[in-house]
């Protein structure tokens, strides 16, 4: 796998046949815990501005460019023939991951990790019907607020005893990055993914934007009409910050 740094991110140039392939094989064959990260302006531009951040997310082993304004920027280091053509968004990796092991056979295990118990038995109904061969070994939705001190005890111990090997984490960006950096050294042996709100999503509960925004790198637009009070603080600084850091960067070099 090849990266390119984006503004410091160190951001993997592929697509999401590469991508599956990766994540299957550290999964079939697992011998550490092993971090995936979807990065968009948000995660890209945190990476950059907090340093505890920063931290976090360097301990993470595949980094796959989630917005189009990283799929742009890595296609400016790129020689034609190489280019990219479609970012690999995490909720859309996660249902192609989980289809990929829609197999009888298939030795993969997956976990959910976060949400409602409600969202959750939405998504184990969806997935029950759409991918009825794959394996969903288990699931836990933690408190919302202030988790008690024993709490990532229950979690790894849950992961631990259901022997998955495809975590997916949806506790919201950055707390999924921090919670997975904080904990890999004691984590199960598998594949863990900060998703961010790929279970929402996933369970009908929150609408993605139409393709043609996605595509066109406005689907922050879409999900900021959508819910304006918790977003436009995020999208108004972390959105500005990408663009000075990438202008930053570009004068420099």
């Amino acid at each position: 796998m090849k990266f390119k740094s984006v503004i410091g991110l160190p951001i993997a140039v592929t697509d999401y046949t590469g991508a599956i392939a990766w994540i299957l094989e550290k999964a079939s064959a697992v011998d550490r815990p092993y971090a995936v990260a979807a990065a968009n302006t948000h995660v890209a531009a945190l990476s950059r501005h907090d340093s505890e951040f920063s931290e976090a997310i360097q301990k993470f082993d595949l980094i796959t460019p989630d917005g189009m304004p990283l799929i742009w920027s890595l296609n400016a280091q790129l020689p034609l023939e190489k280019k990219l053509t479609e970012r690999v968004y995490g909720p859309t990796l996660m249902l192609k991951t989980i289809e990929a092991t829609n197999n009888p056979n298939s030795p993969y295990r997956h976990f959910l990790l976060g949400g409602k118990p409600s969202t959750l038995e939405l998504l184990k109904q969806r997935f029950s019907k759409e991918f009825p061969n794959t394996i969903l070994a288990g699931t836990y939705s933690p408190p919302f607020a202030t988790w008690p001190e024993n709490e990532t005890e229950s979690i790894i111990q849950s992961i631990r005893d259901s022997r998955a090997n495809l975590v997916w984490v949806s506790l919201g960006c950055p707390k999924q990055e921090h919670w997975i950096a904080k904990n890999k050294h004691r984590l199960p042996p598998a594949v863990y993914f900060g998703i961010g709100a790929a279970f929402a999503f996933h369970a009908g509960e929150v609408k993605q934007a139409p393709s043609l925004l996605q595509k066109a790198g406005l689907e922050w637009l879409y999900r900021l009409a959508m819910e304006p009070r918790r977003l436009f603080k995020r999208y108004l600084t972390y959105n500005s910050l990408f663009l000075f850091y990438s202008l930053k960067d570009h004068r420099a070099s």
